[in-house]
């Protein structure tokens, strides 16, 4: 396919959901107001997703995997001359798969929304806002222009909000207020960083900085930038201590906004840093490197045990919120192998970003699936004395939970297994110019993080999956899993497995961009 062809593809991918979050809030067709409006605009919601999805998969075959290093699909007009703002978009072997798995759980998360819809006000401004977030989310990864990069950054922080807001439980309208504050607060300070690289370098041009390789930034001026740009990113990552929005949003956000919390908006910090401070200013990632690995594998640590806290009998812990707080940990993961300014870390992590957002994303899921059956996502109330005895009482979805949970704690054949592999070994030995004994370190802690993740993981199967077997008889049957559920967990439990037996396909894309990154090629 010619860059032409793919120039248009990526840009209905990004003003596709635009256009179709205004159209689920315009009245709707003669014909269909007699029916059910209802339905009607949620099944608008799965189409354009639907259309989105499709786009992806074309763009992404007919992506030139011969050479992911180069910009393509690129598209760069002059926007606002005065700010030499540019609209620029353009994908490479980084942003792809991230472009891709955002189109995707987008429309699973309208499918499902489709047949089980949140409890809340109308599905019209429920759609209109899963739409305009898509369109945040793909541009985020799209865009080639810095400031282009920042609107594009907040504009699902609004989306996300009300979805938190108006569509979830609990403590939905503090939590929802605790998510706005602290990433609004970080792009405050990461707007600041943006518009000090611009400004000294002469140009928001990301491919343009990138090949510079920070030349034409002093070392104080790269010091003050990634520092600034560093604490919005970790915000959003999230990074401990900057985590603590993180469980009360996912506790509190109905399922799809807990799916596409973790599976794309979290994505979208550790994005950035790969993307601008690592290429941009290698000076101060140099600095703060060793800074950043020390808070990565304490995430990953405070993470595990916060979640073993959480599991343990008696502590009345929240299955929502244990899974928040294991994205802390496997997020930790991320930002070590970035820490590491190796390309066999920066490699790990872009793979841990992808296994994260497949697999929490199924989890997620799943744990929607299971307040629906019993009504609580409380350890205690679900598992009793006896045990929940998924096995015996819904046997496929205990299945796949036991599934989500292995592939969570890293087991050698899924997805979760590559990425912190690869993020350890890049911690084991660092880029030149930074010293190994920390990172060592880093490299012990973390691994002793990955038993950790194991303890707390096995420990959810045992209480949920199974139980005491005279019990499983004089309980309540469970409704198994649903034909639309199925169709919309099935494509993340195959992602799973074939990212964690074929780790090339997505390797392939991101090595050659990410040698180039660091580079500067």
């Amino acid at each position: 396919m010619n860059d032409t062809a793919l120039q248009y593809i990526l840009a209905a991918i990004v003003v596709l959901p635009l256009l179709g979050a205004v159209g689920a809030l315009l009245p709707p067709p003669p014909g269909l107001r007699g029916r059910d409006p209802d339905q009607a605009v949620l099944r608008h919601g799965v189409t354009v997703t639907g259309a989105v999805l499709i786009l992806a998969i074309a763009l992404a075959a007919g992506f030139d995997h011969d050479h992911p290093a180069k910009m393509q699909a690129t598209t760069d007009l002059n926007w606002i001359p005065a700010l030499r703002i540019h609209l620029h978009l353009g994908i490479d072997g980084i942003s792809l798969p991230l472009l891709v798995l955002s189109a995707l759980l987008t429309f699973l998360c309208a499918l499902y929304s489709y047949f089980r819809m949140p409890a809340g006000p109308s599905p019209k401004a429920f759609v209109a806002l899963l739409l305009l977030l898509e369109s945040g989310t793909l541009a985020t990864f799209s865009v080639l222009d810095l400031m282009l990069f920042f609107l594009a950054f907040e504009m699902v922080l609004i989306p996300m909000y009300f979805l938190i807001a108006r569509w979830g439980g609990g403590d939905r309208e503090r939590s929802a207020l605790r998510f706005i504050v602290y990433t609004v607060l970080g792009s405050v300070i990461m707007l600041l960083g943006l518009l000090l690289i611009g400004v000294k370098a002469g140009t928001f041009d990301m491919v343009t900085l990138a090949t510079d390789n920070g030349s034409s930034l002093g070392h104080s001026t790269q010091i003050i930038a990634v520092l600034a740009i560093g604490l919005g990113l970790a915000v959003k990552a999230p990074m401990w201590p900057l985590h603590s929005w993180l469980p009360d949003a996912h506790t509190a956000a109905p399922t799809v906004g807990s799916v596409l919390l973790a599976g794309v908006l979290l994505k979208m910090g550790t994005y950035g840093l790969v993307r601008i401070a690592l290429p941009m200013a290698p000076e101060g990632m140099h600095a703060f490197a060793p800074y950043l690995g020390a808070l990565a594998v304490v995430g990953i640590v405070y993470g595990s045990l916060a979640c073993l806290a959480l599991a343990r009998q008696g502590n009345g812990g929240d299955l929502k919120r244990l899974i928040a707080y294991s994205s802390v940990g496997h997020m930790g993961f991320v930002l070590l192998g970035i820490a590491s300014m190796s390309p066999t870390g920066v490699n790990g992590a872009l793979f841990a970003n992808i296994a994260h957002g497949l697999i929490t994303g199924l989890l997620f899921f799943l744990v929607g699936a299971v307040k629906d059956r019993h009504g609580s996502t409380d350890l205690d109330q679900l598992a009793g004395r006896t045990g929940a005895a998924l096995y015996g009482r819904a046997p496929r979805l205990g299945g796949l939970i036991a599934f989500g949970a292995v592939a969570s704690l890293g087991l050698p054949g899924l997805a979760g297994f590559w990425g912190e592999m690869l993020a350890m070994f890049g911690a084991f030995k660092p880029a030149d110019g930074l010293s190994r004994a920390p990172f060592l370190v880093f490299t012990a802690v973390a691994a002793f993080g990955t038993l950790l993740t194991a303890g707390y993981l096995l420990t959810v199967v045992r209480r949920v999956c199974m139980g005491d077997r005279a019990g499983v008889h004089a309980q309540a049957q469970l409704v198994d899993v649903r034909g639309y559920e199925f169709v919309a967990w099935t494509p993340l439990a195959a992602l799973t497995v074939v990212a964690g037996l074929w780790p090339a396909v997505l390797l392939g894309l991101t090595d050659p961009a990410v040698r180039s990154l660091l580079g500067g090629n």
